[in-house]
């Protein structure tokens, strides 16, 4: 039976016996009476009561998923000081995923934040050391080297620098999991793909990223907004990716791919295109990019790829895949 609204305003002390009460509630699985408990919590402007609720409506968790609400949770507990409130509104921000988007006032908190926390700190410095304009994307970009035409397969050289690379790779080092794919509009395991992944997801894709991601889409000639989330791949020796096309035949297409090396301290682990007699090895801050789509507006079945073994050391790649029309909230 959910728990019955309290009659009157939360006192600071009720708020948090609340809050725990719903921890409680949480972790023996009745969801409903942890959710009404959040709630009142929250609304008496109880920080972590605010995130944990932005976060059910985020990701949907016992509430039918609204991101545009879930946001403005986290901009309340952000207010209230939650400190992981803060940081993903200042990441929400910074991308304008499910709101207004505000890149100065977003650098202006990356700011404030790396003040005491050192990843934020290094975000920061990864950003002031790119070119950008006002708006976060790159000011100028170097040509690319077209390797095929048939395919469309496009080469940029170094167009990341080194601090950029190990800044993905250590951000994605806590999080790395089985590699998915996805079925049916479901993520299950990849049976042909044998890395580890790591999504960084909206709402982790804090200002840095997100610069990154503007860097990728200036070099599709696309915009941000059609990118998927940026995964980390890492190949461990003997892992690969099989013969595969990253084409997704949905009402919104999968179009392009761009694949950024994060580093060139590894043996094999080729990009190869089967079908074209292509062999590809980028070094530390190269980024591929191919079409997954033909000249005749369908399918390229050129674009068929697989990443070969690792043969020694561990192969890391940043996987950009981008769609035909917005796909980001």
């Amino acid at each position: 039976m959910p728990v019955p609204p309290l009659p009157y305003a939360m006192t600071v002390q009720q708020s948090d016996q609340a809050f725990a009460q719903a921890m409680q509630f949480a972790q023996a699985g009745r969801l409903a009476e942890a959710l009404s408990l959040i709630e009142q919590a929250a609304e008496a402007g109880h920080p972590d009561a605010l995130f944990a609720l932005g976060d059910a409506w985020w990701r949907g968790i016992g509430v039918p998923q609204d991101l545009v609400r879930g946001r403005e949770l986290f901009r309340r507990s952000a207010v209230a000081g939650q400190p992981m409130g803060v940081r993903a509104y200042t990441n929400l921000l910074a991308s304008g995923i499910a709101g207004e988007r505000g890149w100065a006032e977003a650098l202006r908190r990356l700011a404030d934040e790396a003040r005491t926390d050192g990843l934020r700190a290094r975000m920061l410095a990864v950003i002031e050391a790119m070119e950008l304009d006002r708006n976060g994307d790159p000011i100028a970009l170097p040509d690319p080297e077209q390797l095929s035409e048939e395919p469309g397969v496009w080469l940029y050289r170094g167009i990341f620098s080194e601090a950029e690379c190990d800044f993905l790779r250590l951000l994605a080092e806590p999080t790395y999991e089985r590699s998915l794919v996805k079925i049916d509009g479901q993520d299950v395991p990849d049976t042909i793909r044998t890395s580890d992944g790591s999504a960084i997801h909206w709402l982790i894709e804090d200002p840095a990223t997100h610069a990154i991601n503007r860097r990728l889409a200036a070099m599709t000639r696309t915009t941000v907004e059609q990118g998927e989330p940026l995964y980390v791949l890492r190949y461990r020796p003997g892992q690969q990716y099989h013969p595969h096309v990253d084409w997704l035949d949905e009402p919104n297409r999968r179009i392009l791919s761009a694949l950024t090396y994060l580093n060139d301290d590894y043996a094999g682990g080729e990009t190869r295109f089967v079908k074209a007699d292509l062999d590809v090895r980028g070094h530390k801050g190269d980024t591929l990019v191919f079409r997954n789509i033909a000249s005749d507006g369908g399918f390229d079945p050129l674009s068929e790829h697989e990443g070969l073994p690792v043969t020694s050391g561990t192969k890391y790649l940043a996987s950009r895949w981008i769609r035909e029309r917005r796909h980001s909230p």
